[in-house]
C-alpha cells in the first residue's frame, strides 16, 4: 500500500512502500543505530537484529512497517500498528477505528527546516487516506519533548502518562477533524 499519487508539499513528494526487511535493513540499521533515533530503543542492534525485528513486523497481521521516500529517496520509516492488539494492549480502552503510529526520520548532517514536521503530516495523511482511521493513537517517551511538539502541531491531544514495560509514555489521540484542523486541510 502506498500514499496513491503521493503527498504533495512544498518541501516536495513524499511516498511509502512496504519496507523490505532484507534489502531494507542496511539502510534501517544506519538509522536506528544513529544517537538521534536514541528513543527508537536500538541503540546496540545489529543488521541481523534489525532485519530480525522487521521480519516479525512483516509477518504480523496487526503490525505494518513502511519505508518513507521524499522525492523517491529513503528518508524515514512509518509503522502502523492495531492498539487493540500490539503496543497497547491493556494500557486504554481502545475505540473502533483506533491506528497505532510510530516514525522515524533519517539523520542527516544537512538538515531541511520544516522537514519533520513534513514526514509527519504525510504519515497523518497516508493514515486517515484509509476511510476506517478514526483516531491514530502514539505513546511517545514521556521526555521526547520534540516528538510531544510535533504530534501538537498536526492535532494530537495528549490524554495521560502510561507505563510500558520500556518506557514511561505519553499517550496521547488525534481525530480526523483535528488533523484536518491543525494543517489546514
Amino acid at each position: 500500500m502506498s500514499i496513491p499519487t503521493g503527498f504533495e508539499h512544498e518541501l516536495g513528494t513524499f511516498t511509502l512502500r512496504p519496507l523490505d526487511p532484507p534489502g531494507d535493513a542496511g539502510l534501517l540499521h544506519r538509522w536506528v543505530t544513529h544517537p538521534k533515533a536514541a528513543f527508537w530503543m536500538m541503540q546496540d542492534a545489529s543488521v541481523r537484529d534489525v532485519e530480525r525485528a522487521y521480519r516479525r513486523i512483516a509477518a504480523d497481521e496487526h503490525h505494518h512497517a513502511y519505508l518513507g521516500l521524499h522525492d523517491g529517496e529513503p528518508a524515514f520509516l512509518m509503522e502502523k500498528y492495531d492498539p487493540a492488539h500490539r503496543e497497547l494492549v491493556g494500557l486504554y480502552e481502545p475505540e473502533p477505528g483506533d491506528v497505532g503510529m510510530h516514525f522515524l526520520v533519517a539523520p542527516t548532517d544537512r538538515p531541511v527546516h520544516g522537514f519533520t514536521r513534513a514526514v509527519i503530516t504525510a504519515v497523518m495523511a497516508h493514515l486517515f487516506a484509509d476511510p476506517a482511521t478514526r483516531r491514530v493513537v502514539v505513546e511517545p517517551d514521556v521526555s521526547n519533548k520534540a516528538v510531544h511538539a510535533l504530534n501538537e502541531a498536526v492535532g494530537f491531544v495528549p490524554v495521560r502518562e502510561i507505563q510500558k514495560p520500556e518506557k514511561k509514555a505519553l499517550l496521547s489521540f488525534c481525530t480526523r477533524e483535528r488533523f484536518e484542523k491543525a494543517v489546514g486541510a
